[in-house]
């Protein structure tokens, strides 16, 4: 009999820190496979800022809020143990939404799983360049932002994960790229390495003073924060720009629901459109964004930085960092 040891939500957590008060590491038998069911010995896990929102008990988000008493779910990568669907035989790496446990149990149909190719040099990649935070950020700056050459993107959280992705979209899209970020570390990252054409350091400099130096305004914005931040950006957008609205991590942090742009007026004034979207909505398009994304890994256009911690028992450790900020790039567990 397979044992498996998983992260369970206990209670609704409060804030983004202190996570062993709300989730506890628990041990159990895997029960046999239902027909249709995979088992995976996980790998990697991949921390998002977006499962923090399954934690809570709204029931008006992107997704069901998660019930208390369940395994904890989350991005995994892995091999195939044990299969009772014929396309995901024994053996195959595989990446999808399991659970944060050392043995994730899935049905493909439902959780986006798939075979990945095992000829990328960093398995990590499937995460990172070819995950979906690059689906994302794909989507968000050519699809929804509609990003032309020449054209001032501006990406917030851009040190983290799908960020710094979407300013190294915008940037072999030929947009010049604005990137706002937390501290100077990160900053320094995003000219230096992401190659960014500006970096803001929003908690030592006047966010809104910075992007006025913009010339003819923000063109598009790829906003990942929401709040103080996303009203600076609509005061210096360019008439007829375009908001790609991922994330809202300014308001992941409580159960009540975000407040409004307090300059919500310049939708009007500088007739803007704002779009929202989930990259699960997208799941289906994946083959579909991977031979560009493979083209501009290989080439070296698009890089990511690993924040790695070791160990299932390590994850609440990974996943604080991650929320509040201490990383730079993407952040995973390796198990």
């Amino acid at each position: 009999m397979t044992r498996c040891r998983f992260w369970r939500l206990d209670r609704h957590p409060e804030g983004n820190t202190d996570f062993a008060r709300f989730l506890s590491l628990q041990e159990e038998d895997c029960a046999p496979l239902a027909d249709g069911e995979v088992r995976i010995a996980t790998e990697w896990l991949s921390m998002d800022a977006g499962t923090r929102m399954w934690m809570s008990p709204r029931t008006d988000g992107y997704q069901p809020p998660l019930p208390l008493g369940s395994k904890m779910v989350g991005l995994v990568l892995g091999r195939v143990i044990e299969s009772a669907d014929a396309g995901y035989p024994v053996g195959a790496l595989v990446r999808g939404f399991g659970q944060w446990a050392d043995v994730a149990t899935v049905v493909p149909a439902l959780t986006g799983l798939e075979v990945v190719d095992e000829t990328v040099a960093d398995p990590r990649q499937h995460f990172g360049a070819l995950g979906m935070n690059a689906w994302t950020a794909y989507v968000g700056v050519k699809e929804v932002a509609s990003v032309k050459p020449g054209e001032w993107l501006v990406v917030s959280a851009a040190a983290g994960a799908t960020g710094s992705l979407a300013c190294q979209v915008g940037r072999n899209l030929g947009a010049k790229v604005v990137g706002i970020a937390g501290g100077a570390d990160k900053c320094r990252y995003l000219t230096e390495e992401v190659g960014v054409d500006m970096a803001i350091d929003y908690r030592n400099e006047d966010v809104d003073a910075r992007l006025a130096e913009v010339p003819g305004g923000v063109n598009a914005f790829f906003d990942n924060v929401g709040g103080p931040i996303l009203d600076a950006v609509l005061g210096n957008m360019a008439h007829y720009g375009r908001v790609a609205v991922c994330g809202m991590v300014a308001g992941y942090d409580t159960d009540a629901p975000m407040p409004g742009p307090a300059k919500f007026d310049q939708v009007l004034m500088r007739r803007l459109r704002i779009e929202g979207f989930f990259i699960p909505d997208f799941l289906h398009r994946g083959a579909e964004f991977m031979p560009q994304l493979r083209e501009w890994l290989d080439a070296g256009k698009l890089a990511v930085r690993f924040d790695e911690t070791a160990g299932l028992e390590n994850v609440l450790t990974a996943y604080e960092r991650m929320l509040t900020g201490k990383n730079i790039g993407k952040v995973v567990v390796k198990l």
